[in-house]
């Protein structure tokens, strides 16, 4: 008899689910990308993943049903007959309305059925579009890498569904992760635990790349993008207001969420996220590189390890994105082991490095 394959420890079933996979890595036209993860001890809590759309969902069964319920939407249903989907349904909920008039189901019916239209129309955008999300939940240990793994797992469930309802990512998903780890004031009560208790605190960069060098992303509490000019051999200066950047994930409740009185929220924010919050990149010209990071590799503020970046990367920008990748973290491991070497040991950390490159 064969023997039985032994159970993974802790250790080793969420190091294997955060790190990247590199069959997952998305071909976009004119655009090379590859990314890793280095975690300071057995597991750690960087995630790091490529959203490879064409893969991981069937696209074109997708645009079909869009196509499908655009035309169905437009059916009036038969008398008696039990509805076929939510449009049915609500018109079934109008007509029983006393304010209901003719012409109301037309109405509905029509604006449902453009809604699938476009739905369809921005799945097409899928098959041009790779994503890529970093999570950098504060320690590096299983407590760390389980909340990594959480937003992780909420981030895909929200992802198929703003999939199914627009075809695309939008800034609600991003507003529903952010709640999802926020502290529960009902659960801390019941757990007889205060507000200055530990939080699960996470930074999460989520990013949309297209073959023309274009990088739209969000940026909750993770340092920013940095982009390196092929042509001027350099970090280039980036206008700030193309990156905006929210508190670390659940910190920040809109004042105007409805359940915002049910969280604790240690900043004020007016109003959810939406569409103007999202930052935008683009690569000008071939060679340009998109470098991301989490916190083990640069905190984004301090100007001496940015000149040692900047010179790593004129020494190498030539190379594939994977190499320059490979390079990188060499960078951050050597200067771990100077941080050994000097007692510094609370400066390491996991890290992670995602380069985008324009050919």
């Amino acid at each position: 008899m064969g023997r039985v394959p032994a159970d993974p420890s802790i250790d080793e079933y969420f190091r294997e689910r955060l790190m990247p996979v590199e069959g997952a890595i998305p071909h976009l036209p004119g655009i090379q990308m590859y990314g890793n993860s280095i975690p300071a001890g057995t597991v750690g809590g960087d995630l790091f993943e490529y959203i490879n759309f064409q893969q991981r969902y069937d696209i074109d069964a997708r645009i079909q049903r869009a196509i499908k319920l655009s035309s169905e939407f437009l059916e009036p249903l038969s008398p008696g007959a039990t509805p076929r989907n939510s449009v049915d349904d609500h018109v079934a909920w109008l007509k029983s309305s006393p304010n209901y008039r003719p012409g109301m189901e037309t109405e509905y019916r029509d604006a449902r059925s453009s809604e699938q239209t476009r739905v369809a129309e921005d799945l097409r955008e899928l098959y041009s579009t790779a994503g890529v999300l970093l999570v950098d939940a504060q320690g590096h240990g299983i407590i760390s890498a389980k909340i990594a793994s959480t937003v992780h797992d909420t981030f895909h469930a929200l992802m198929l569904a703003d999939l199914d309802r627009y075809g695309k990512t939008t800034p609600e998903l991003f507003q529903r992760l952010n709640l999802r780890l926020a502290q529960s004031v009902t659960a801390r009560n019941a757990l007889g635990r205060s507000e200055a208790d530990a939080r699960e605190i996470a930074t999460m960069l989520y990013g949309e790349v297209r073959p023309n060098g274009h990088f739209r992303f969000v940026n909750f509490g993770h340092p920013p993008p940095l982009v390196f000019s092929a042509e001027f051999r350099k970090f280039v200066e980036i206008d700030r207001s193309r990156m905006v950047q929210f508190t670390e994930l659940g910190l920040e409740i809109p004042e105007d969420h409805p359940d915002r009185n049910r969280y604790f929220s240690l900043q004020s924010r007016g109003r959810p996220a939406n569409f103007s919050d999202i930052g935008e990149l683009t690569l000008m010209s071939p060679g340009d590189i998109l470098f991301l990071y989490t916190d083990g590799v640069y905190d984004g503020s301090d100007d001496e390890t940015r000149k040692q970046l900047e010179a790593v990367m004129c020494d190498n920008f030539w190379k594939s994105a994977k190499e320059i990748c490979s390079v990188l973290l060499d960078y951050a491991v050597e200067a771990d082991e100077h941080h050994r070497q000097t007692g510094d040991i609370d400066l390491i950390d996991d890290k992670t490095v995602f380069i985008v490159k324009r050919g």
